[in-house]
């Protein structure tokens, strides 16, 4: 037998076996799942924080000029204190849209309590200190804010910047102004006991979001209360002592820096 005729065979028995083995199993390609998306639809948040600094009046002479009025040439030094105090509350707001800029809408609550006061000094007409004082109180506030906000998803990490308008209930624990007894002044005690008004707010902040549910931020807020009541207050105490002295209407401008934790629904 030659070899043309062996191979015959072999060939046969190979091309059997492919029929047998049937048609060659075709495999897809899966598609990855789209990454997850972070920070959408309903939220709720608590924060807290310091309030750092307050913008109240600069530092101010007022001269009595009025010879038909006591206390003729006298004078009084106004310099604010900018002590720092706390807030704390909650937020209640909706995330729009899930591309690079989200418009949101939050409802903004929140406790801020500072601390507000002067030092005064009374000074004679040849200009010699003849008394001082240091008015100050600690001062419980609420702001009910709406703030319209624009978020930036970057991912995980999502800055947002916006501002804000609503009303401030603010209540004074026992406003009180000590001086010296002297020919001036005497010893004084200004009764003051709360306002409300309209406030405003600029808003800026940054959230991490360890899951697409949940995120920790940090928060700067710029507050300010409108027609304040520490303009109130000075001008009751000038009424008092029938000094012919312009208080002028001033905002209350505060600073405030905290951090929160924020739950979408």
């Amino acid at each position: 037998m030659n070899k043309r005729s062996l191979l015959v065979p072999v060939l046969l028995a190979f091309a059997i076996g492919s029929l047998q083995a049937g048609p060659a199993v075709e495999y897809k390609q899966v598609a990855p799942p789209p990454p997850p998306l972070y920070g959408l639809g309903f939220y709720g948040a608590i924060d807290a924080g310091a309030n750092v600094y307050q913008n109240t009046f600069d530092s101010t002479t007022f001269t009595q000029d009025d010879p038909g009025l006591p206390f003729f040439g006298s004078s009084l030094e106004a310099n604010p204190q900018h002590d720092v105090g706390v807030f704390g509350g909650i937020k209640l707001g909706y995330v729009f849209g899930t591309g690079l800029v989200r418009p949101t809408l939050e409802g903004d609550f929140f406790y801020n309590g500072f601390n507000l006061g002067a030092n005064l000094n009374i000074r004679d007409p040849v200009g010699d200190v003849v008394a001082s004082a240091h008015p100050s109180d600690w001062v419980n506030s609420g702001a009910f804010m709406a703030n319209f906000i624009l978020r930036f998803n970057f991912g995980r990490f999502q800055p947002y910047a916006g501002a804000g308008v609503g009303a401030y209930y603010a209540k004074f624990s026992n406003f009180e102004v000590h001086i010296p007894a002297t020919r001036f002044f005497g010893n004084d005690e200004v009764t003051f006991n709360s306002h409300a008004d309209l406030a405003w707010q600029v808003v800026a902040g940054a959230d991490y979001y360890w899951t697409p549910k949940f995120s920790t931020f940090i928060e700067y807020h710029y507050l300010d209360y409108t027609t304040t009541f520490a303009s109130a207050v000075g001008r009751d105490f000038v009424t008092r002592h029938n000094l012919d002295v312009h208080v002028p209407s001033f905002d209350l401008g505060q600073h405030l820096v905290g951090a929160g934790l924020r739950f979408h629904f």
